[in-house]
């Protein structure tokens, strides 16, 4: 951002507007034990901050030092520099939430975009114009398959992201309705479909089944689709790579009911974790249950192309009781830059760059199985991560590869009981040949010691 100082009689111009005497004043109600001074070293030229500030900001890790194999819900993708500059109009981040469902239709058409792109890639009739993450859409989308099914049990494969686990149990606490957990094959890690089969019961409304799960492992969905609709349950598929489907087959083509992820893979930083983008996509004949806004496409009095919030069934636009949710807004800008991302590298960009995930997470997968004392956990397919299990403990081993440069996978005891040994590992088309030989070789060193 631009360097803009102000002035004394810019501040005193201010204070005055405020109705107060000074800036102490202005800040009398913070306690004096946090109230602490700054310190600041004396004024310098915006050059010399510049300068001083690109310096500090070399010191963080993302500065060229490190290399990335940690996913697990956030993912190190490349962004083209496309996607920010035209994310930094005024038009776009000055039109971000439209309250009237006729205006601002540069922001409307962007939305509406957004919703044909998460169809076409969950493979659904229809999406909604966003959520706040994966994790607020998955428990969102627990909350419509009760709504839909008027009954009061989910049962969640043990296999979802437990961060998003917690979320859907905040959503649900105190309102009655009961969460079950299915296990996970302990040799596949795929969801265990007889426990799953065993569980399901009349008061069931939906099951949600993630994929790719949280060990990085493609479910057999044809399999669960058939356990869970012949119980007559509906079936919600989760997921938080959204590049796995510009590379397998979508939910929509496994009869899913509900589809609900995360986004932040197309054109969005981690970001330290935020904000990221929430999908959710579902049958037509569900539309009316969804929560959220919908935009639609009309012709106006002249018979020209328009588009309109045509559903909104929140707080906001219609009486409190009869909302579908209180989520009050979508992801916005969120929403426009994936729009970006996926319209400026194309349905074969997408699926160039999914493929090259996939490889570059094989390529790692067999030759860390290749190491004597390090073996991948689980049988089933994954996608671009993946468990490995090592005799020594995995905690040790992140903090050995940090010491190396190498930021390095997600600890699963901190989830799972009895897995201290097992690291969840991700390679995407970020990560090059010579950093996965790297990796590999790091941690052959370690294992043997």
């Amino acid at each position: 951002m631009n360097y803009i100082p102000q002035t004394e009689k810019d501040i005193k111009e201010m204070l005055d507007v405020i109705g107060v005497s000074s800036v102490d004043e202005l800040f009398k109600d913070i306690p004096k034990l946090l109230n602490l001074p700054l310190n600041l070293p004396d004024a310098i030229s915006e050059y010399e901050l510049v300068k001083r500030l690109k310096g500090l900001s070399n010191l963080n890790a993302y500065a060229g030092r490190y290399s990335y194999f940690i996913g697990g819900g956030a993912y190190n993708h490349f962004i083209p520099a496309l996607v920010s500059h035209l994310l930094s109009r005024s038009e776009f981040y000055t039109a971000y939430t439209p309250y009237q469902p006729e205006i601002s239709q540069g922001t409307l058409q962007a939305m509406f975009e957004f919703q044909t792109y998460m169809s076409m890639i969950t493979g659904m009739d229809v999406s909604n114009a966003s959520m706040y993450d994966g994790a607020s859409s998955t428990a969102e989308a627990v909350l419509m398959s009760f709504r839909l099914k008027k009954k009061s049990k989910v049962i969640i494969s043990e296999t979802l992201n437990p961060e998003y686990l917690s979320v859907v149990k905040t959503y649900l606490s105190g309102r009655g309705e009961a969460i079950e957990i299915v296990p996970f094959n302990r040799k596949t890690g795929r969801v265990d479909i007889d426990k799953l089969v065993s569980m399901i019961d009349q008061n069931t409304a939906s099951v949600v089944v993630q994929s790719p799960n949280f060990f990085g492992i493609i479910e057999d969905l044809a399999e669960v689709e058939k356990a869970v609709h012949s119980a007559g349950a509906l079936l919600i598929v989760a997921f938080t790579e959204a590049f796995a489907y510009g590379f397998l087959k979508p939910p929509g083509e496994f009869n899913a009911d509900i589809v609900a992820g995360e986004g932040q893979s197309f054109g969005i930083p981690m970001s330290y974790g935020g904000p990221f983008l929430g999908i959710l996509a579902t049958k037509q004949n569900y539309v009316r249950t969804m929560p959220g806004r919908l935009v639609g496409e009309t012709t106006d009095r002249n018979g020209k192309r328009a588009y309109v919030l045509t559903l909104s069934a929140r707080e906001q636009h219609i009486r409190r009781e009869k909302a579908t949710s209180n989520i009050c807004s979508n992801e916005g800008l969120c929403a426009l830059a994936a729009t970006i991302f996926l319209s400026s590298i194309g349905k074969n960009g997408l699926y160039e760059m999914a493929k090259l995930n996939h490889l570059n997470s094989e390529m790692l997968k067999s030759e860390l199985n290749d190491i004597s004392g390090v073996k991948v956990a689980y049988s089933a397919p994954t996608f671009n991560e993946f468990v490995i299990e090592i005799e020594r403990s995995a905690n040790s081993l992140i903090d050995y590869l940090a010491q190396k440069g190498i930021i390095a996978g997600v600890l699963l005891s901190k989830y799972f009981n009895k897995m201290d040994g097992r690291l969840l590992l991700t390679a995407t088309e970020i990560n090059t040949p010579d950093e996965i030989e790297n990796l590999v070789e790091h941690i052959k060193k370690f294992v043997k010691g």
